[in-house]
C-alpha cells in the first residue's frame, strides 16, 4: 500500500475501541508512521498510548483520511467536531453500524466524500470481511484508498450500492454470532451424548474453525465439501437429514435469522 497520501495528510481516527485498536494496529504493522495518525477517544488504552500516535490533540488542518469508529449513540456527540472538513479533500470512513450515508451528510454537508463500511468482529485478530460503498464525490479512489486502508484487518469487498449494506449486516456483519451459537449446541450436543464438557467444547471449536479453514482454501464449494464428507447411508447422512429437514433445518432457521438481522438493520438506518 501506497501511505503518501496518509503520510502528508495525516489520518484521524474517531474512536478506538476494539475495532478502531484493530484497525490501528494493522496499519502500524504494515508501515503508516504512527506520527501521522491522530486518535479522538474519551479514554484511549495505556496499548494506544504507547503507540507513539497523537492522542486528543490538535488536529491537521486537512487530513487525509477520517475514520469513524465510534459508537452510533454517541455518533452526534463526535461527529459535529469534524464538520469543517466535510467541505475539503478530507476522505470520511464511517464503520458504525446502522448509520447510512444520508446521516453524515446531514452533518458533514453536501460536499463531504463518504465511504460506509460494515466489518465484522473477526477483525480483532485481522480475520474479518468488510463491506464498502461510497457516496457518488468519494468515488473511485476514494473507494481504492478505503479498501487500502481496511484491508488491514482482513478481505474487503464491494457493494453495488448502500441497499445491500443491511443484508451484509444479517449475513457477516451478525452471522459471527451465528457461528459462536453454532460452537456453544454443537458442544451441548456432545455432553448430551455422554463427552465430557471441556472435551466437547474442544472439538466444536477445532472442527468450525477448521472446516471454516478448509471452505476458505477448497477450490470446491461449500455444497461439494459437504457432499465429500457425506457418505451413502453413514453418520453424517443420518445428522444432515435432519439438519437439512425443509421446515425446521438448517436453510429455513438461518433465512428467517438472517431476514430478522436484515429487517432490525432497515430499523435502526431509519431511526
Amino acid at each position: 500500500m501506497d501511505f503518501t497520501k496518509i503520510e502528508d495528510g495525516g489520518l484521524v481516527l474517531l474512536g478506538c475501541g476494539k475495532m478502531g485498536s484493530s484497525m490501528l494496529s494493522g496499519w502500524l504493522a504494515q508501515g503508516v508512521n504512527a506520527s501521522s495518525v491522530w486518535v479522538i477517544d474519551p479514554n484511549p488504552s495505556d496499548w494506544v498510548k504507547s503507540t507513539g500516535v497523537q492522542v486528543n490533540t490538535s488536529l491537521p488542518k486537512n487530513p487525509a483520511v477520517v475514520l469513524i469508529a465510534v459508537k452510533p449513540q454517541i455518533m452526534t456527540v463526535a461527529l459535529p467536531q469534524l464538520s469543517d472538513f466535510g467541505v475539503g479533500d478530507t476522505l470520511f470512513i464511517s464503520v458504525a453500524a446502522g448509520t447510512p450515508i444520508t446521516a453524515f451528510q446531514q452533518v458533514l454537508g453536501p460536499t463531504a466524500r463518504i465511504v460506509r463500511a460494515m466489518p465484522n468482529t473477526p477483525a480483532a485478530i485481522g480475520k474479518g470481511i468488510t463491506a464498502i460503498v461510497g457516496n457518488e464525490l468519494a468515488g473511485d479512489e476514494g473507494l481504492d484508498l478505503a479498501h487500502s486502508l481496511l484491508q488491514a484487518i482482513g478481505v474487503v469487498v464491494r457493494l453495488d450500492g448502500e441497499h445491500q449494506m443491511d443484508a451484509v449486516t444479517g449475513v457477516s456483519g451478525s452471522g459471527p454470532a451465528y457461528v459462536f451459537h453454532l460452537i456453544e449446541t454443537l458442544a451441548a450436543a456432545g455432553v448430551a451424548q455422554g463427552l465430557p464438557s471441556d472435551l466437547s467444547m474442544t472439538l466444536a471449536k477445532a472442527t468450525v474453525a477448521g472446516a471454516g479453514a478448509l471452505a476458505a482454501q477448497a477450490d470446491d464449494p461449500p455444497e461439494q465439501l459437504r457432499i465429500n464428507v457425506t457418505s451413502p447411508n453413514g453418520t453424517t447422512q443420518a445428522a444432515l437429514e435432519v439438519l437439512m429437514e425443509e421446515n425446521t433445518g438448517f436453510p429455513s432457521l438461518l433465512k428467517n435469522a438472517v431476514a430478522a438481522a436484515t429487517k432490525r438493520s432497515k430499523e435502526l438506518a431509519n431511526g
